[in-house]
């Protein structure tokens, strides 16, 4: 059983499903047989997307659940990363997807791809991993006493209304304030390096972001990080880690983490300014390598 729903403007229409396993709301933008399935991190939704033009363009459908605690997905469907990987799997088989191209991980949405990857092979022939959470605890202390007090579920709705308000009225304060824990670089730097329409496409994004329960629910999950360094170890199908030096968010021994624990993976360094590897000015050169990577041949099996 599911039910669909449109949002606002700005966003795309979502379903939810009523799995045995529990409730969870997808998008699923059916394009071409091929099929890529995305696991966005913090603060993202399946109604969002964010770099997903490097798949469609090539013809890709896109499935996107929302992760436990954000958008219309509960916190206890799926409970873990691997628990969530399996509801995802029973996903796929109400909706018929047999084989999936590609799962892909952003951010903390990381671990949920490498275990969908490893607990589910006939199912998922590669992974990506962009910017990803990796086998190391995460985030800093400083950065987790602070999400918790802001991004709680009593306070995280009044603190995006006042970040969406100030991307409205004053849009460069607002692009600074928010790209400033993103960035090892001097976040005026990065602002300025960025086109016109990327900044009017990041202040668009950032106006309809929410945490929901499913923030904090990530930091207590991805403080251990046990689960995932034994996933990575199973996952047979090939990998591409993409990540960039100067992201501040997930740091880039993360991405070199990952990159030794999948047994078959190539790191792909980004020269992005910030944690938004998207948004880079070599995006296109990674953009070809995607494609690439998704017209490879049959994976190797182990």
């Amino acid at each position: 059983m599911s039910n669909a729903r449109r949002h606002g403007p700005d966003e795309h229409p979502t379903e939810v499903a009523e799995l045995a396993a529990g409730r969870v709301e997808y998008r699923f933008d059916r394009r071409g047989p091929a099929t890529v399935m995305v696991f966005y991190g913090g603060h993202l939704r399946a109604g969002l997307s964010l770099g997903e033009e490097v798949f469609t363009e090539t013809g890709c459908s896109v499935l996107v659940p929302s992760r436990p605690g954000y958008g219309r997905t509960p916190v206890p469907t799926g409970g873990t990363a691997g628990g969530f990987a399996d509801v995802t799997a029973a996903l796929c088989a109400h909706l018929g997807i047999t084989q999936v191209a590609a799962v892909v991980g952003v951010s903390g949405g990381g671990p949920t791809a490498v275990a969908m990857a490893a607990r589910h092979p006939a199912l998922v022939r590669r992974l990506i991993l962009q910017s990803a959470v990796g086998p190391l605890p995460w985030p800093d202390r400083r950065t987790r006493l602070g999400a918790q007090i802001v991004f709680a579920p009593h306070t995280e709705r009044v603190s995006w209304t006042l970040v969406h308000s100030l991307v409205r009225y004053a849009p460069d304060v607002g692009l600074r304030m928010l790209l400033r824990d993103l960035t090892l670089l001097p976040v005026r730097d990065v602002v300025a390096g960025l086109r016109p329409e990327d900044q009017e496409r990041l202040l668009a994004l950032f106006s309809r972001m929410r945490s929901g329960r499913g923030f904090t629910r990530d930091l207590k999950e991805l403080a251990t990080t046990g689960d995932l360094a034994g996933d990575a170890g199973r996952v047979s199908q090939p990998a591409l880690v993409i990540a960039t030096r100067q992201d501040a968010a997930v740091r880039f021994v993360h991405a070199r983490a990952l990159a030794t624990a999948l047994p078959h993976a190539e790191l792909l360094e980004s020269r992005a300014d910030s944690h938004l590897v998207w948004f880079g000015q070599d995006w296109p050169l990674i953009s070809e390598r995607i494609h690439a990577f998704l017209a490879e041949g049959p994976p190797r099996t182990s």
